[in-house]
């Protein structure tokens, strides 16, 4: 099966490179060309397969809201060159990922079901059950490991600890509210329910700016609408589209990430079953139909259209 699992490029005028869990970046001077690959992580560990196609699912999705939350916060992009790639500022990040919760589940309702009534700093009510939608949404931050994994942090610890200022971690606080709030009504105009999502940002000068991915699967969680009251009423498994369902089936196989386990065996059909739902959240987040990119001779496509672009 075919799929993008890394990059190699040199290019004459590269500053610098980094590779992430899922992309290639590539630095410019004050640029960077960022390559959305097809690997995939989960509990801060990348999978030893590729899915086809995710990697051009998230550039593309980013690239959907990045343009539709521009009025909210200024974005690093400059040019989406490429199915795969983006083109954009380089920004000094960020050390926190700004979490955000309307619903609880996947970690918070781990963490909740553990019996923690507190999270970063935030209190939970008692009695509340595995995806119910909470009083108001919530900000959960966590630091932003270069390595191994991130880790739950209050807003309060990251201003004592002199991560973020505290006039800059207001500003974050009130855009993520505000990109989440787009975000919902997004997802409702499309019969979807914006679960939790995640929002990087970055400064460039003193000028803040929203970075990396925006409302894709592997930084959000979505619900269908129709049929969650129902679903939520009788006790059932929530219909969503996200990656979680892949967390739950490591799960099941008895892998989180922690030391000491091994990722199972993930065969053919296995990969195939997560590129369609990567490619059906795609079609039905954005109501665009999914253009499969050729990934004939890909990785020269790439290194072209990046030397074009920067």
């Amino acid at each position: 099966m075919q799929a993008l699992k890394e990059t190699n490029f040199k290019f004459e005028n590269q500053t610098g490179f980094y590779r992430g869990k899922v992309r290639d970046v590539y630095y410019f001077q004050d640029k960077l060309a960022v390559v959305a690959t097809d690997r995939i992580s989960a509990f801060d560990v990348v999978l030893p397969r590729a899915i086809p196609y995710k990697g051009q699912v998230l550039n593309q999705i980013a690239a959907t809201f990045l343009e539709a939350t521009a009025d909210i916060v200024p974005n690093w992009v400059i040019s989406h060159p490429d199915p795969n790639v983006t083109v954009g500022i380089n920004c000094e990040p960020f050390k926190v990922e700004m979490v955000i919760r309307g619903y609880l589940a996947g970690h918070a309702w781990r963490e909740y079901q553990s019996g923690k009534r507190e999270i970063c700093g935030v209190a939970l009510p008692e009695g509340l059950k595995e995806n119910d939608k909470l009083p108001a949404p919530i900000i959960t931050p966590t630091t932003k490991a270069d390595e191994g994994h991130d880790t739950d942090i209050s807003a309060r610890e990251i201003v004592a600890h002199n991560i973020v200022s505290a006039a800059d971690y207001q500003q974050l606080a009130q855009y993520t509210y505000q990109l989440f709030a787009r975000g919902t009504q997004i997802a409702a105009e499309r019969g979807l329910l914006l679960v939790d999502t995640k929002y990087e940002f970055g400064k460039a000068g003193d000028k803040i700016y929203l970075i990396d991915e925006v409302h894709t699967p592997d930084s959000s969680r979505y619900f269908y609408a129709d049929g969650y009251e129902a679903r939520q009423l009788a006790g059932e498994t929530q219909k969503q589209l996200s990656k979680e369902f892949v967390r739950k089936w490591l799960i099941e196989n008895n892998f989180q990430g922690k030391t000491g386990q091994s990722v199972p065996a993930m065969d053919d059909d296995w990969i195939s079953s997560i590129s369609e739902r990567y490619i059906e959240l795609f079609e039905v987040v954005t109501g665009k139909t999914f253009e499969k990119t050729d990934y004939h001779q890909i990785n020269d496509r790439i290194q072209v259209n990046i030397l074009q672009n920067i």
